[in-house]
């Protein structure tokens, strides 16, 4: 008995959250293939992307296919019963033209990634909210200690030193450091935006009035796609230290509205003190200088009598 052969069939179903156009990219690259070719595979109808394959073998290629966007699924091959008796020479059949709904020939090549390679120093990859958050914190910590040790030094040899020359080097100094530190804030944003895959282009709207103020709390809540995209593969699970980073900084973060949310109360009951202080000492003003007033109108009325 021969052993069940697999084959992978697909009907242009793609998994949840993957876009068609972004499945046509993996999938072309995937089986090394013209996009034109695997652009037909998605009519809809049910296409046989591999056959004669192994079990072993047919869960690969389907492991890659999801990794790529795409919802195949696995049917065995019927078994051809053998009857050599019965077999009798044919003619050679004529050659069948294209069919425009073939799938792709190439065998799959090298499998996309699982996981999309990390690298904070990159405009390429993708990163999930919580790794956005902890990033982002990391950065910012870094940036007020670079800040702070350039600042205590600039003090140290301007009072000591007295030397102009040193104080200008540093303040080039701080501010090349101060532009890398904004490269690098892009570079993190521009990686969020591609796990939600959308251009990170998108980050110009940071100047856009309202938007602005708007876009960056949409970078931190909105969820990515668990699945390839145009962009590249999902990023990698988040680790212990990404989690406990990212909730110190939503920690930060509403510690800091809170802080804004009091001073604003206490300055606004301030200057309700203030007024109500103003209007006393102008009432006790126009108090006093109504009571000579009155004394003095007394004795005409004394004298007409």
């Amino acid at each position: 008995m021969s052993e069940t052969r697999y084959k992978i069939v697909f009907d242009g179903t793609l998994l949840p959250g993957v876009e068609k156009s972004t499945a046509q990219l993996n999938l072309a690259e995937l089986f090394k293939s013209d996009a034109a070719a695997v652009e037909r595979l998605f009519s809809g109808q049910r296409v046989e992307l591999k056959r004669d394959l192994t079990q072993a073998d047919a869960q690969r290629y389907l492991e890659a296919l999801k990794n790529a966007g795409i919802d195949a699924r696995i049917e065995a091959e019927q078994a051809l019963d053998l009857n050599l008796d019965a077999v009798t020479h044919a003619p050679t059949p004529a050659p069948i033209s294209e069919s425009p709904y073939a799938p792709p020939q190439a065998t799959v090549g090298e499998a996309l990634p699982q996981y999309a390679t990390l690298n904070v120093f990159s405009f390429e990859g993708r990163i999930g909210r919580l790794r956005y958050l902890a990033w982002t914190l990391v950065l910012t910590v870094a940036m007020l200690a670079v800040v702070g040790v350039g600042a205590f030094f600039g003090i140290l040899s301007a009072a000591v030193l007295n030397s102009t020359l040193l104080t200008g080097v540093g303040i080039i100094g701080g501010i090349v450091v101060f532009i890398g530190f904004i490269v690098v804030s892009i570079q993190i944003s521009v990686q969020r935006l591609h796990d939600l895959g959308w251009s990170g282009w998108l980050w110009l709207l940071n100047f856009v009035p309202i938007v602005g103020s708007i876009f960056p709390l949409v970078l931190m809540v909105s969820p990515g796609s668990n699945v390839a995209n145009r962009y590249g593969a999902p990023p990698p699970p988040n680790t212990t230290a990404v989690k406990v980073l990212s909730w110190m900084w939503v920690v930060l973060i509403v510690a800091l509205i809170i802080g804004l949310v009091a001073g604003g109360l206490s300055s606004l009951e301030d200057r309700y003190s203030e007024t109500s202080y103003s209007e006393n000492v102008d009432s006790a003003s126009v108090d006093e200088e109504a009571e000579p007033a009155d004394s003095a109108a007394a004795p005409v009325e004394s004298e007409q009598e």
